[in-house]
């Protein structure tokens, strides 16, 4: 091998490690060859000096017990999600990564060993790529594989994503707004090296359920290494803790309506709005409408997008479809209002806004089944939003990241395009699709709960009713009564019950 200075002492240090360990493992140890710099400029990464000193002459090492560490593309996932994966586990699916971006800078990092389940430590192991070899070498010198945990003094805490962001505008533009599954680690200023990375994945396979045990967790490094980003993906396994949803603005009513209008402007045969009604008319009305409802119909009634069946906030417009004994299951007229029949394959559903006929006020925006017979089998709830206005920025929004997607190279938007990215990104309107499942409990479990609405509901609800709490659950969720090993095979719902505005929701059972 040709020797390569650049001036980098730790350069210098990491290639003799590299090639010590060699020297004292012959057979054992093999030193991969390294990268010329016409490689090394074709990466989608910023390569620093000392890493090009060192990637010259090695580029990996395989070991005949450990397998393969590869410093390059060459390893498993390249350099996607902001990581160099240098190597992985097979059974378990850890990974080995360094820290890669497009921003210069001294050295690539950190190095972090990530674990996917939650079960063992994660670790930030050292803060730079190049310092961190010697180390490496000197672990398979000692008969230890990379991931053979350091015994490091300090402990960081991953945060909600949801938290971090309200609370640093620095991380927020560094890891995004946040999201209900996602979880942070800020990488900025650990206390140490090495350093544990606390924190827990938010599915739970610890329940019982005929899929459980496809949920996955995607890590990912944003910011060119700043920041760790941790994403429970959720599939079949209910939800093992509490999580924080984004803050819905306080003027959302305004935002809805504003964003609406300019693309029912803009994309007039995509998207059409309803008129609004009058003081007048909506005192006529046979709900009581709170003044973020008012806000909302004084401008629109209605919202069509290529794509989703029409919403129709009219009296009537959405219920005519909605057979009578469904609505007695559902709690009878006044404690919801439809807005939308979804009608797709052999399952409809309704869509409404539960409200809280004690207070009048409109809450959670539900997807149920639409059919008394699917209803009483298979008891379900589809969460979709905090509110009708949060709704209608969804669909905004919604309508918005389609019509970028489907932007044809005149300018325009392809009709279908739009429809199929609408249709897809709303998937979740319909109950039972995949999103995270809240786990319900026996409401006798409720019966000494601290919390006023838990026992409340405990105290009006029959002892053999299934209970689960909204207000704990990301949004859009699931909510299956029927997965869960209390509901027995041949159980059949008298009728679901919405408490303070669907936060609480309760199935009870046919005696």
């Amino acid at each position: 091998m040709t020797t390569t200075d650049d001036g980098s002492g730790e350069a210098r240090a990491a290639l003799a490690a590299l090639r010590a360990l060699e020297a004292e493992l012959p057979g054992e140890i093999e030193l991969l060859g390294g990268f010329t710099d016409e490689q090394m400029d074709a990466w989608p990464v910023f390569v620093p000096a000392a890493c090009r000193a060192v990637l010259r002459e090695v580029g990996g090492i395989e070991s005949e017990e450990w397998g393969t560490y590869a410093f390059g593309p060459a390893g498993a996932g390249g350099f996607d999600d902001g990581c160099l994966v240098v190597g992985e586990t097979g059974y378990e699916g850890g990974q080995l990564v360094v820290g890669v971006g497009s921003a210069p800078r001294a050295d690539w990092g950190p190095v972090l060993l990530l674990e996917p389940w939650g079960e063992e430590a994660s670790v930030a192991e050292a803060p730079g790529f190049v310092g961190w070899l010697p180390a490496l070498a000197g672990r398979l010198a000692r008969g230890e594989d990379a991931w053979e945990r350091s015994a490091g003094a300090a402990t960081v805490a991953a945060v909600p994503s949801v938290r971090a962001a309200a609370a640093d505008p620095g991380l927020a533009r560094l890891a995004g707004p946040g999201h209900s599954l996602t979880d942070v680690v800020d990488l900025r200023a650990l206390p140490g090296y090495p350093c544990a990375l606390d924190w827990e994945p938010y599915h739970s396979t610890r329940h019982p359920t005929a899929d459980t045990g496809s949920s996955e967790v995607a890590f990912t490094l944003a910011g060119d290494g700043q920041v760790l980003v941790i994403r429970s993906l959720v599939s079949g396994d209910f939800l093992g803790r509490p999580v924080e949803r984004p803050a819905v603005p306080a003027d959302a009513p305004r935002r809805a309506v504003t964003e609406l209008r300019a693309l029912a402007a803009e994309l007039p045969e995509l998207v059409t709005l309803g008129e609004g009604c009058t003081d007048e008319e909506l005192d006529g009305w046979p709900v009581p409408l709170p003044a973020d409802v008012r806000a909302v119909l004084r401008e629109l009634t209605g919202v069509r997008i290529a794509g989703l069946e029409p919403l129709e906030l009219r009296p009537g417009a959405a219920a005519d479809r909605l057979p009578p004994e469904l609505a007695e299951m559902l709690g009878g007229p006044g404690s919801f209002w439809p807005v939308a029949w979804l009608d797709r394959g052999r399952h409809p559903a309704s869509l409404q806004v539960r409200i809280d006929q004690e207070s009048g006020a409109w809450g959670h925006v539900v997807s149920v089944p639409g059919s008394v017979e699917q209803l009483a089998e298979w008891p379900e709830v589809s969460l979709l939003a905090e509110s009708l206005p949060h709704l209608l920025l969804v669909l905004a929004r919604t309508a918005r990241g389609a019509a970028h997607r489907a932007a044809t190279a005149d300018g325009g938007v392809d009709a279908a395009r739009f429809a199929s990215r609408v249709r897809s990104a709303l998937h979740h309107f319909l109950p039972n699709t995949g999103e995270p499942w809240v786990f319900p409990a026996p409401v006798r479990d409720w019966a000494t709960a601290g919390d006023a609405l838990r026992a409340g509901a405990a105290a009006a609800l029959p002892g053999h009713a299934l209970v689960a709490d909204l207000r704990e659950a990301p949004i859009p969720a699931d909510l299956c009564f029927h997965r869960v090993r209390a509901w027995g095979h041949r159980a059949r719902a008298e009728r679901l019950h919405f408490l303070a505005g669907g936060r609480i929701v309760a199935v009870v059972p046919v005696a």
